[in-house]
């Protein structure tokens, strides 16, 4: 893909205007006097708009393909800020040191290879990509531009509570790695633990063509995504329900609830080997619910998902050889906090992206182990698609024995997007 705009961007008098300097124009290390760092969001619809006041930096431009939600980016400050409809030019903004990337997940990885290429800082919403060739792209372009990388979901580092865990995942990470528990453990996810899968996000089987509205450059909106008929349904607050550009609530919720099972199961550097579904036979188009998914790491831990109410209630978050974990962090160890005390704290993280983009060290859920988790987001969505258990070998990142499901892994676009 092309992504030469220079030549745009040199006649754009508003943005001439501006006299914010970015950070990576003063050098690395430079001490801005504002000591802020400038930022561009990508898609203000909806979670683009909710991370303006991000402390440390300031907004200076953003972008969308949709009239209204434009101006409503426009809105979010009081001082004039560029406004583009070609995410490439906000990308090639020189007064932008972060691009926050707030789209729909079938942009999500080619936003973030374009970003990295032009030297930019990337904060990126979940899921990381909507396939797993797709974030391998990425983390190639983080290390080979040398760019700092954030996935929008803070659950493995927050100190706010886990969803209805009732603890952050600190402690339950400390309790796992003093071995109280035991090994190999089963993490079970669903409605039982404290989890809601969000089955609303699903697709309609069969949507009637309408206009597309005057604000919308819809052919734009689609990008590498097939293109099909508009229909209101499939776009802004109900595209996940579609294949082609997310995967219904596992792909709203995954990372957000499997990422910190990753982290507190020391699996950052690894995939899971096998991955089972039951569910019904999915529609080609359009996503649909599921009853369970299983996924099973080659030393025998398990992340068991759940799908509405199915499933035991009485059944545990963590389950191990020696204790279990229940929601509301109730253990049936005995004495388990007193004996906990005497266990180390889990490693420390770094969990201001200010900082990562100022010192460049890596952020605590990066590109890598970001990657590791969206994988196994994309492992269960591929599994579902096909309606059948999968092999899968971490290491060489492909499926075994199985051309059908590899073919789901770098997936085609429409012409002229690559990545």
């Amino acid at each position: 893909m092309k992504t030469n705009r220079r030549e745009f961007l040199k006649t754009l008098g508003g943005v001439a205007a501006f006299t914010i300097v970015p950070r990576h124009v003063l050098g690395r290390g430079f001490i801005a006097p504002s000591d802020q760092l400038t930022k561009g969001i990508i898609g203000t619809g909806g979670m683009g708009c909710g991370h303006v006041n991000y402390a440390g930096t300031r907004l200076v431009a953003v972008c969308d393909v949709d009239k209204n939600h434009l101006e409503q980016g426009r809105r979010l400050v009081n001082e004039k800020i560029a406004a583009y409809h070609d995410f490439r030019d906000l990308i090639l903004d020189p007064n932008v040191d972060i691009v926050h990337i707030a789209t729909p997940p079938h942009w999500h990885g080619i936003m973030s290879v374009e970003a990295a290429k032009a030297g930019k800082d990337i904060w990126c919403e979940k899921p990381m990509t909507r396939t797993i060739g797709e974030g391998k792209r990425v983390m190639e372009a983080i290390k080979q531009n040398g760019r700092m990388f954030r996935l929008n979901t803070r659950y493995r580092f927050a100190d706010s509570m886990f969803y209805g865990l009732g603890t952050p995942a600190k402690p339950l990470k400390k309790l796992i790695q003093s071995g109280m528990l035991g090994w190999p453990l089963k993490v079970t996810i669903s409605k039982h633990t404290g989890f809601d899968w969000k089955f609303f996000w699903v697709g309609k089987e069969y949507l009637e063509p309408q206009p597309i509205p005057k604000e919308l450059d819809y052919d734009f909106w689609l990008g590498p995504a097939p293109c099909k008929p508009y229909n209101a349904h499939r776009v802004h607050q109900t595209f996940r329900g579609y294949w082609d550009y997310d995967g219904g609530g596992l792909g709203d919720m995954g990372q957000h609830y499997i990422d910190p099972v990753q982290y507190l199961l020391g699996k950052d550097e690894t995939s899971p080997v096998k991955v089972e579904v039951d569910a019904p036979q999915q529609h080609p188009d359009a996503v649909g619910v599921w009853r369970s998914i299983t996924y099973t790491y080659d030393d025998g831990c398990q992340i068991v998902l759940w799908g509405e109410d199915f499933g035991d209630p009485n059944t545990p978050y963590v389950s191990g050889p020696k204790g279990n974990v229940y929601k509301n962090f109730v253990c049936d160890i005995p004495n388990w906090e007193k004996k906990l005390a005497d266990y180390p704290e889990p490693e420390p993280q770094v969990t201001d992206f200010l900082e990562s983009v100022k010192t460049r060290q890596p952020f605590a859920l990066n590109e890598r182990n970001g990657f590791r988790s969206a994988t196994i987001v994309n492992l269960g969505t591929i599994a579902l698609r096909l309606n059948r258990t999968l092999n899968f070998d971490p290491v060489k990142l492909e499926f075994i024995d199985d051309e059908a499901a590899n073919r789901l892994i770098d997936q085609p676009m429409r012409a002229p997007w690559n990545i």
